[in-house]
């Protein structure tokens, strides 16, 4: 018999600033029986993203906000325990956003299965294989368009997108590719495992000064998972024509004062430069050929991943938070056993 107990983080009050503990509850939610088409799924991973953070403010977005005293959602995969579908079977492993949960049921058409792959963690397809990498590829490739010989900047390449920007960025001909991370330790892992040709601490002085140090010769593509002052660096950094990838602002998601901007937005006209913002939902189209690429490079050893793992459902919430602090090398997932 299947279990039907499902222990689930729910949002109860909508974060001021930095979210606290006190702003998710965890509950005990018991599942009715399988209606017709509907499967059950026991997670065995669930994602925690920097893009929850803006949902769980009551403001207008590219998706609604979290809704208070409901079950927080997100990326998760997991092993059907039940189906009364022809669609799924029981023992499949499935890819869904039913997450901060460890077990849920849903009709079929919200789960995708996918394939075990020998020797690869099922939480990859959180990260390397899922979204995370995605986002990577979309923005790199289909926004900043990066051209064989580019000079790459990412900020926040320590994170579970950057990493990805860096090898990809590598693997399809860029010149050089410089990240920027919050540690002496996320530094070294940058230049000594994922291929980047230069990396320094943000926290360490001036970034536009680290920055031109390390490519003297100007940037081409900028990768922004940050904002604030690192999106004011690259500005300054830009060679004629440079393109950057809005992906984020994590260094403003938490500020309650109005963020001061870039103080060099002239430099966008006088170099003729192309900032575009992107959600990787409005590019699930260029899945097909990222997963073509993505699997080949990981068989063939040529992406490296890092994952930071939390033990047990009950801290989802208290993972999301370390992500907010910069707690996470790579991508950061919840072991829900």
């Amino acid at each position: 018999m299947a279990s039907s107990i499902s222990t689930q983080t729910q949002l109860v009050a909508r974060p001021v600033g930095w979210p606290t503990a006190a702003d998710f509850r965890t509950v005990q939610v018991t599942l009715p029986d399988l209606a017709p088409g509907q499967v059950r799924v026991a997670n065995e991973f669930v994602s925690v993203d920097p893009y929850m953070r803006g949902r769980m403010n009551d403001a207008k977005s590219y998706a609604a906000p979290y809704a208070l005293g409901a079950t927080m959602t997100g990326g998760a995969v997991g092993r059907v325990i039940a189906s009364a579908s022809d669609a799924v079977a029981v023992g499949d492993v499935v890819v869904h956003q039913h997450g901060w949960r460890d077990l849920v049921q849903e009709d079929a058409s919200g789960f995708r299965v996918v394939p075990e792959i020998p020797g690869v963690p099922l939480s990859a397809y959180l990260g390397v294989l899922g979204m995370t990498a995605l986002t990577a590829y979309v923005g790199l490739l289909e926004i900043a368009g990066l051209k064989e010989g580019d000079t790459v900047f990412v900020s926040g390449a320590a994170g579970a997108v950057g990493t990805m920007v860096g090898q990809i960025a590598r693997l399809k001909g860029a010149g050089r590719v410089i990240g920027s991370a919050g540690s002496a330790e996320k530094v070294a892992l940058l230049t000594e495992k994922y291929g980047f040709d230069d990396a320094f601490n943000y926290k360490d002085g001036s970034l536009a000064n680290q920055l031109a140090a390390a490519a003297p010769e100007g940037i081409d593509v900028y990768f922004d998972n940050v904002g604030g002052d690192h999106l004011e660096a690259a500005l300054g950094a830009f060679n004629n024509g440079g393109r950057a990838a809005l992906c984020g602002a994590i260094s403003l998601y938490n500020s309650t004062d109005a963020p001061a901007g870039p103080r060099n937005m002239s430099n966008i006209i006088t170099r003729g430069l192309s900032l575009k913002g992107f959600t990787v939902g409005n590019y699930v189209q260029h899945f097909p050929a990222f997963s073509a690429d993505m699997s080949g490079w990981l068989a063939n050893g040529e992406v490296v991943f890092d994952e930071t793992v939390v033990d047990g459902i009950d801290n989802t919430a208290r993972a999301f938070l370390g992500l907010m602090r910069g707690e996470n090398t790579g991508k950061m997932v919840v072991r829900t056993a």
